[in-house]
């Protein structure tokens, strides 16, 4: 579904990416692993459009993409739940979730009964302000708010930080929803190594801007892996 090429992306002088490749397929979950500071959410936002690639490609469903502005990637079918999950703390949470229309055309334009099957709260706090919930609240409202775009990609970066575990378990059983029932492509970064080794079917583990490891979930416990996991 989604494919990588040799991605570098500078800030000024500074690279930031050193020719990534990563490819993630559809109704599968790729985790993305590493320290902070290795590049892990310059590459999503690489991907959905946020910063422009120096070199290399991205491919969508075999259309190059890493030309094409964010929104005309989120009408591809690409969404992004972002890092501290950037909601509209003055809006509603059903205003929050409309925003989702606007990659929609006419009819489509509707929350999915999906959304509050898998996070009942959203259903019953829809006239709350965002910036009333709880942490975890958000995390699903950012979640749910993605899910209104009908993604066949699903991008996250970090969706358990600070997040309480009961959530934790709540956003795994979700993910894991989404690819089985739904086909959806999970594409995350994460530094809860326990919540990859449970979801994912491929990881990548990065290191100062480059891809230093690729396999199975199950490689995350071998000594060459787990040293670029350790602080």
């Amino acid at each position: 579904m989604l494919t990588v090429e040799d991605a570098t992306l500078h800030y000024g002088a500074a690279r930031a990416l050193k020719g990534v490749s990563v490819t993630a397929e559809t109704a599968k979950i790729t985790c993305i692993l590493g320290r902070n500071g290795v590049g892990k959410t310059s590459l999503l936002r690489s991907i959905v459009g946020h910063h422009a690639l120096s070199g290399g490609r991205i491919s969508f469903e075999g259309q190059a993409i890493d030309r094409k502005p964010a929104y005309d990637r989120a009408r591809l079918g690409i969404a992004f739940v972002p890092q501290g999950r950037e909601i509209f703390p003055l809006l509603s949470v059903e205003e929050n979730l409309k925003t989702g229309f606007a990659v929609l055309k006419g009819k489509a334009r509707s929350i999915p009964a999906m959304i509050f099957e898998l996070f009942p709260v959203l259903r019953d706090m829809m006239h709350r302000r965002g910036g009333d919930l709880s942490g975890g609240q958000q995390q699903q409202l950012a979640i749910g708010r993605a899910l209104v775009t009908r993604p066949k990609l699903l991008v996250l970066d970090e969706p358990t930080e600070g997040i309480q575990p009961s959530i934790i378990k709540d956003i795994g059983r979700a993910i894991r929803y989404l690819r089985d029932e739904h086909g959806i492509g999970i594409l995350l970064v994460e530094q809860y190594l326990d919540f990859c080794r449970e979801l994912a079917d491929e990881v990548y583990v990065m290191d100062r801007g480059e891809v230093v490891h690729s396999g199975e979930a199950a490689t995350l416990d071998l000594p060459d892996v787990r040293r670029y996991l350790t602080v």
